[in-house]
């Protein structure tokens, strides 16, 4: 059987990164999600093993000191996020094409491990204003946080272009359309 491939998805919070990787799930692509670890407690319908691998701060860091993540990143000060090696060769080794949904700098590094066997893909907000209204219509956060959110997305767009396709998701059905092409493409090819 075949190796998959990895198809990595970044962006900042509330670009629509997780609703374009939801859809891109339902299609026949023969694709399996990546379950990241994280340190930060469950949001409201999250659950174990099917959002995250939801682990205490000093579980995380030992795991880290074990080299068990492929790639890990402290996004905000005390939570962590990362993906774990046996995670991602038990996808790749059942022939299934691995999907990823990372911050910017843990898709940047993973794509520079995998190279052309990985198709790492930038999804973009039409504005950092939009982006702000996305967050509060979300409401799941403090504007606190949403502004803490809003400050370090302006820094994750200046990476955008380590990627190799950027999607800009200002109508959410065009984004569909050419993640769907892309990944497609990326899938088929030898």
């Amino acid at each position: 059987m075949p190796k998959g491939k990895l198809i990595i998805f970044s962006a900042p919070s509330g670009s629509g990164k997780t609703t374009i990787v939801k859809h891109l799930l339902s299609k026949d692509l023969n694709l399996a999600f990546s379950i990241s670890a994280t340190s930060r407690p469950p949001r409201i319908n999250e659950k174990d093993g099917v959002d995250y691998y939801f682990l205490d701060h000093d579980t995380f860091k030992t795991r880290v000191q074990n080299g068990e993540f492929l790639e890990w990143e402290e996004v905000y000060s005390g939570t962590c996020y990362g993906t774990l090696k046996s995670e991602v060769e038990r996808l790749m080794n059942a022939g299934k094409n691995v999907v990823f949904d990372l911050d910017v700098v843990g898709g940047v590094n993973v794509k520079k491990l995998y190279g052309h066997e990985a198709l790492s893909l930038f999804i973009q907000p039409p504005s950092v204003e939009e982006l702000r209204k996305r967050l509060i219509n979300r409401n799941t956060d403090s504007p606190e946080v949403i502004e803490k959110r809003v400050a370090k997305a302006t820094q994750e767009l200046l990476y955008a272009k380590e990627f190799d396709h950027i999607i800009i998701n200002d109508v959410l059905e065009n984004a569909y359309r050419a993640t769907e092409q892309l990944v497609s493409h990326f899938i088929q090819q030898k």
